[in-house]
């Protein structure tokens, strides 16, 4: 149980990152360290003690095993953050050769 617990205070220490800084590289990271918190969970929540490897072989039931969807799930997810956070990135790369500053409320104020 404390481990879940540990997993929603990392979310909730990204979450806090990303509503109070206004580095735009702050909140980049703060939502990746949310990401990996979601994908931390889920490997958590398909966890058994003293499980085998999802393999099938001879002499193995699947009860004995680690369920492996939570995993493929994981993977794909890993996946898609990395193509979000590298969107992120190029805007923010942009953003800075436009405006010279990744402060959020410097950027809103020179918009126009």
């Amino acid at each position: 149980m404390t481990v879940y617990l540990l997993c929603f205070v990392v979310f909730l220490i990204g979450l806090y990152g990303v509503l109070t800084k206004r580095d735009l590289i702050k909140i980049i990271l703060s939502l990746t360290i949310m990401a990996y918190s979601a994908n931390l969970f889920l490997i958590l929540f398909a966890y058994k003690t003293n499980a085998m490897y999802p393999i099938l072989s001879k002499g193995t039931s699947p009860a004995e095993m680690v369920d492996p969807l939570p995993q493929a799930m994981v993977l794909t997810s890993i996946v898609i953050e990395l193509g979000t956070t590298a969107l992120l990135v190029a805007l923010a790369v942009r953003l800075f050769q436009k405006y010279k500053t990744f402060d959020i409320t410097k950027i809103r104020r020179l918009s126009g």
